[in-house]
């Protein structure tokens, strides 16, 4: 091996080194960011697996849209399909700006870009039809049936959902199920 190739080497296994120093620090901001966010511990593993399992080729087609509750909208109005249950464990909301990665094999691979200001209501849980609703502030809010069972809450119970703080929803993300008030006995 010659001086010239053993030098590049050890420039490639440097940079391989810096690249890898650079992940674990995003890794641990983006734990932090999570968790701030309000993300489980497993939600957090699923994204990390997701990225260290996505196939960045060129061959992959990029569309990024809109969350309107249950699909993505892109800017010339077509509709993708967002899995409930990936729009439930994110707690999308409504108006969340979204990237689609469409692999070469068909896979998609949705990714959060541009979060909407959010805002807390609580509310009751109906069932208006087959669509889960929650009553709050005045209005009725449609809610994922992914949620309600991954809350595992019934009609009638006190909930919480998420909404956009700027503008007006017809979609809330179900954020969590209050405990019933117990009366305290003397």
């Amino acid at each position: 091996m010659s001086k010239d190739h053993a030098e590049t080497f050890a420039k490639l296994v440097e940079s391989i080194e810096q690249s890898n120093a650079a992940l674990k620090q995003a890794k641990i901001q983006a734990k932090k960011l999570g968790k701030q966010l309000g993300y489980s511990d497993d939600h957090i593993k699923d994204i990390a697996a997701q990225c260290a399992t996505q196939d960045f080729s060129d061959d992959n087609k990029i569309v990024e849209g809109v969350f309107d509750g249950q699909n993505m909208i892109d800017a010339k109005g077509e509709t993708y399909p967002v899995p409930a249950n990936y729009a439930s464990k994110s707690k999308l909301v409504e108006g969340d700006k979204l990237k689609l990665t469409i692999a070469e094999n068909g896979a998609f691979v949705y990714k959060q870009i541009e979060p909407v200001p959010r805002k807390m209501a609580v509310g009751h849980l109906v069932l208006d039809g087959s669509q889960y609703q929650v009553l709050a502030d005045k209005k009725s809010y449609n809610v994922l049936f992914a949620s309600v069972t991954f809350y595992k809450a019934s009609v009638g119970d006190r909930v919480t959902i998420i909404l956009p703080a700027e503008h007006n929803a017809e979609w809330g993300t179900l954020e969590n199920v209050l405990p019933e008030a117990k009366e305290e006995l003397i």
